[in-house]
């Protein structure tokens, strides 16, 4: 787009505050109008922080912005990313856009009828793994891909993240699946087929069935002890075998380029690859495995 954006924020959190509301503050195409919360003295707070203005509700927000940021748990984000969407607003979003298909159908069907641009955060496709990724996509030949998460956000290690009440409530298959997923559908192909199978803590085995033919597996949890984390990538077929090499991108620089390919949508270019249909379609596919884990 040819002139300043105008972003609105909704979240007060960890997240909110240390990622998005600094990255588009320091945007140099955005002009950060405001900041809505579900507490009026977080808003207060964080709005004062990054030069903005606190708004009492989040459609007075949404009249004001020609785009939204979300940083709110799922289920909490995408009636309000729909309410924004249907308001005309362009959406850049988190993972996951929801935790059940109906809520990121709403989304979508709101963007279908406002016609708004829309970009869901998954990280490792904004930051320096996205090239990796992209080659590997353009690659034919694979026959198994796995992406593990492992991560000790339960163990009380005192990170903002581990008192996120979602986070708790969804373990690591909605927090965690995503990531997995945003790595291996655009290399493998949609997922067709899904298994899931609970571990100790929150953990799942995740197996997938991609429309290429090959095998997905992923393996997520946060409940590992103290200082045991790490996540990985791994592909397997006719190039050989190749791992994803370890990023050195901060969650800053990765959201920045996010907030870049909204602007390109919202100004007339091709639909991002990774925006709410895509999240949709991944929301869907952790809905199934919910399902065969609740069996």
């Amino acid at each position: 787009m040819t002139d300043r954006i105008r972003f609105g924020l909704l979240g007060t959190g960890a997240w909110a505050a240390r990622t998005h509301g600094p990255a588009l503050a320091a945007h140099p195409d955005v002009d950060l109008v405001g900041v809505w919360g579900r507490r009026p003295d977080a808003a207060e707070e964080l709005a004062t922080a990054l030069e903005a203005r606190a708004y009492a509700t989040p459609d007075a927000l949404f009249t004001d912005c020609d785009a939204v940021a979300v940083a709110l748990p799922p289920d909490v984000q995408a009636p309000l990313a729909a309410r924004a969407a249907a308001a005309g607003c362009h959406l850049l979003l988190d993972k996951p856009v929801a935790t059940t298909s109906e809520g990121a159908a709403a989304v979508t069907g709101a963007l279908r009828g406002s016609g708004a641009a829309s970009v869901v955060f998954f990280t490792l496709r904004f930051g320096a793994s996205a090239a990796w990724i992209d080659r590997q996509a353009a690659r034919q030949g694979w026959m198994a891909g796995r992406a593990d998460w492992l991560s000790d956000l339960f163990g009380g290690v005192g990170v903002p993240y581990e008192t996120s009440p979602w986070r708790y409530e969804k373990g690591a298959l909605w927090d965690l699946g995503p990531h997995a997923l945003s790595v291996l559908v655009p290399v493998l192909g949609a997922v067709e087929e899904v298994r899931a199978m609970a571990g100790p803590g929150d953990a799942v085995q995740l197996s997938t069935v991609h429309a290429s033919g090959a095998v997905g597996s992923s393996l997520l949890s946060h409940s590992l002890p103290p200082g045991d984390h790490g996540a990985q990538v791994e592909l397997h077929g006719a190039a050989g075998h190749v791992a994803l090499p370890e990023s050195q991108d901060g969650a800053g620089e990765a959201y920045l380029r996010a907030v870049d390919a909204l602007l390109a949508a919202a100004g007339g270019g091709p639909r991002h690859p990774c925006d709410a249909f895509f999240a949709e379609d991944v929301t869907r596919v952790l809905v199934r495995a919910e399902a065969e884990l609740a069996r």
